[in-house]
């Protein structure tokens, strides 16, 4: 080999150290902290950067995008003496990298620390309830602690989040116990009320019920009475204009008298005092139509069940109650039917006459 050539190939190795050394070259989102001769110099940015070489050396690379920081459970103690397992959740970001590197050894250490220390004296003030239904107001002054803290080492706490609170299981046991009570607690009370208002809406359809078939009822009653004093009034306006004399009424007074037993339940009957006068008017009215001129015994027993009854009346008893078995109550019913047939035969010849009595007056109209 030629002596000049080693030489020159030394020079080109030497060169190439030079410039390796020399050229720095630093990805986005890094930073590096170049010290010369174990002293800060300065902190490189992304991109190409010349450093002396032997006396520059990069003594840390950080990474200045948000970091997220994952602590384990942390025992803590809350105010009622319940010990209880924290983890919480830290969002940071390097806003300094000098003052990182060199204003603290391990920054995440002491971030994990300092949020242990932070949240024991936060928990410590609170009982176990209120530590769980306070996690804002927990992050709030976790953050606030930390930012303060955490901001002379070149660090910025975005966020401080609790991942989970885990009460001892005895304590879990009694709160899933209170939940179960107050869950039926509810179900119970949205049970009653909910009968209450079935209650409340029955009763109100009933109320409605028994007012709408009264008021039908009194409907049904005021037509049907004044159907019937439509009905009385036509009769009596017949009545009147047909002229009916003593012997029509007398006819229909007694032929009411049989509906008096007509039910099965009757085991008395009272006759009125005012069937001797009917029996006598009719007796009288239709005498001369009756065969022979005695009366016929049924006529005979009536007269005489009559006198009886009008006897009773004159001692002021009022009318007697006739047994159904006895022998003046079977005269009485004896008399009774021979008196409508003859009152029967009667109204037919009054209105035999009637008809023919119109007829003579019509001429003189």
């Amino acid at each position: 080999m030629d002596p000049v050539v080693i030489p020159i190939l030394v020079a080109a190795l030497v060169v190439v150290f030079l410039v390796a050394a020399t050229v720095r070259i630093v990805p986005q989102a890094r930073r590096y902290n170049i010290e010369r001769f174990g002293r800060y110099r300065r902190t490189l940015q992304p991109g190409l950067n010349f450093v002396l070489p032997v006396a520059d050396r990069v003594n840390t690379k950080l990474d200045v995008r948000e970091q997220v920081y994952s602590s384990d459970p942390k025992p803590v103690i809350t105010e009622d003496n319940l010990v209880v397992n924290i983890d919480t959740v830290l969002y940071y970001q390097i806003t300094d990298p000098r003052a990182a590197a060199y204003e603290v050894a391990d920054y995440l250490h002491a971030i994990d620390q300092l949020t242990v220390t932070t949240l024991r004296n936060v928990i410590g003030s609170m009982d176990l309830e209120g530590t769980l239904t306070s996690r804002e107001e927990i992050n709030a002054r976790l953050r606030a602690v930390l930012d303060d803290a955490t901001g002379k080492w070149g660090i910025r706490v975005n966020r401080v989040e609790i991942k989970a609170i885990d009460p001892p299981n005895t304590i879990k046991e009694a709160m899933e116990k209170q939940m179960r009570a107050e869950r039926d607690k509810r179900a119970a009370i949205l049970h009653a009320e909910g009968e209450r208002q079935a209650k409340i809406l029955t009763a109100e359809g009933t109320k409605q019920k028994d007012i709408l078939e009264a008021q039908g009822t009194q409907q049904a009653m005021i037509l049907r009475a004044d159907g019937e004093s439509k009905a009385v009034e036509l009769v009596f306006q017949a009545v009147h204009r047909n002229n009916a004399d003593a012997k029509v009424l007398a006819y229909k007074y007694l032929e009411t008298l049989p509906h008096l037993a007509g039910s099965d339940n009757n085991t008395f009957w009272v006759i009125p005092g005012e069937l001797t006068e009917a029996i006598r008017t009719v007796t009288s009215a239709f005498g001369d139509q009756s065969s022979g001129t005695g009366s016929p015994p049924s006529a005979e027993r009536a007269d005489a069940a009559a006198g009886d009854v009008a006897d009773s009346d004159k001692d002021g008893v009022g009318a007697p109650e006739i047994e159904p078995n006895s022998t003046l109550a079977l005269d009485a019913v004896a008399a009774a039917d021979e008196a409508a047939k003859e009152a029967a035969a009667a109204v037919s010849d009054a209105k035999a006459e009637a008809e023919a009595a119109g007829e003579t007056r019509l001429p003189g109209r």
